[in-house]
């Protein structure tokens, strides 16, 4: 179930992006206005819930430069990873125990405020430093047999976020590529697991308004 919500997310926001191609936009949303909408591929560090890398997540991000190289906005993005457990014996309780595998699902939504600092602003390319701050809620879920064992927590979120935006065209979008870490304070516990805050390193690829 949470597979296909992924799924029509990914769709709405490929469809969003479409459709903003086809806008006659300037190459951004104003003179100081900025926007971007990104696909984004992470992959998990140190001892994560579920490990494996994931291509199922997007970003938006939306603010305004407050002089030549300053700017301030909004962010919002989304991210499920996954990971298959092998068949193993889970002791459950000093009297209780049970074997069998698992899937690991660890949901995640940061959002909070970005600032950045960027040059060549009105070229063709538009390198950046930014950093993101603000909360971020998680979901984490174990599936086995017919059942799921499940937390959901919140914690602080921070992401260090390189990038740059180019605007090959004089009127309309152009391309966006990032690359950022981030790391949650979340803490949550499934079945044996105690997680312990969630860091990633990821790539965004996307569209600069």
């Amino acid at each position: 179930m949470e597979t296909r919500k992924n799924l029509w997310t990914a769709a709405c926001l490929a469809a969003a992006c479409l459709l903003a191609l086809s806008l006659p936009a300037r190459a951004q949303m104003s003179n100081n206005g900025y926007a971007h909408a990104d696909w984004q591929y992470n992959f998990p560090t140190g001892r994560s819930f579920a490990g494996h890398s994931s291509g199922w997540g997007a970003n938006l991000e939306g603010g305004y430069y407050l002089n030549n190289h300053w700017g301030l906005g909004l962010f919002m993005n989304w991210h499920s990873n996954h990971d298959y457990i092998p068949r193993a014996p889970l002791s459950l309780s000093p009297t209780g125990s049970l074997t069998t595998d698992q899937q690991h699902t660890a949901f995640r939504l940061p959002f909070g405020m970005a600032g950045r600092y960027a040059w060549n602003r009105g070229g063709c390319l538009q390198p950046y430093v930014a950093c993101k701050v603000g909360a971020q809620y998680a979901k984490l879920t174990s599936d086995f047999n017919l059942f799921e064992s499940r937390d959901k927590t919140w914690g602080f979120y921070v992401s260090p976020e390189v990038g740059l935006s180019i605007y090959p065209w004089a009127y309309g979008p152009g391309l966006h590529i990032a690359a950022y870490y981030d790391y949650g304070t979340n803490r949550g516990h499934v079945l044996t697991y105690d997680i312990q805050g969630m860091n990633n390193v990821g790539l965004r690829v996307g569209i600069a308004f």
